[in-house]
């Protein structure tokens, strides 16, 4: 289902990879929604701070916090120490942002970008914050040792 969404979206819109800065501009502030390649939804409200609010799988985030680098958005979950670390690039067709898995390029979900919060996922979520490695890193210093992982 999924592959054939991207492949009737780019059939009529061309296919633009974004940049890091771009990604940023898309996702900051606004609600990131859509499909997993396997089915399942997921929606995250992007703060400025770098926390992101929502679900995936149907499962609330609780210390969820993203970034971006020179060329994709990256995620983080869990405590430093045992930090989960998943980097996307994102290809825009149409209305459709296609995520991709950044070291294989297989496809990992298709989204839309909604304006703010429409979900009320920011009201929904338990206090947390981004440790520096979010927060306070700025790519493109953190990008390379974000690509290596």
């Amino acid at each position: 289902m999924l592959l054939g969404l991207c492949a009737s979206a780019s059939g009529a819109f061309a296919v633009e990879r974004l940049t890091g800065q771009q990604i940023r501009q898309l996702f900051d502030g606004n609600t990131v929604a859509g499909r997993y390649n396997n089915g399942l939804p997921f929606s995250e409200y992007h703060h400025q701070d770098g926390r992101a609010t929502g679900h995936n799988r149907h499962v609330q985030n609780t210390d969820a916090c993203w970034t971006s680098t020179d060329d994709a958005v990256c995620y983080y979950y869990g405590p430093f120490e045992s930090r989960r670390t998943y980097c996307f690039t994102v290809e825009r067709s149409g209305s459709l942002y296609v995520l991709k898995t950044y070291r294989t390029g297989r496809i990992n979900a298709i989204a839309t970008i909604q304006p703010g919060d429409p979900e009320k996922h920011a009201e929904k979520a338990p206090a947390w914050h981004c440790d520096g490695l979010i927060s306070q890193a700025q790519p493109p210093a953190l990008s390379s040792r974000i690509a290596a992982r």
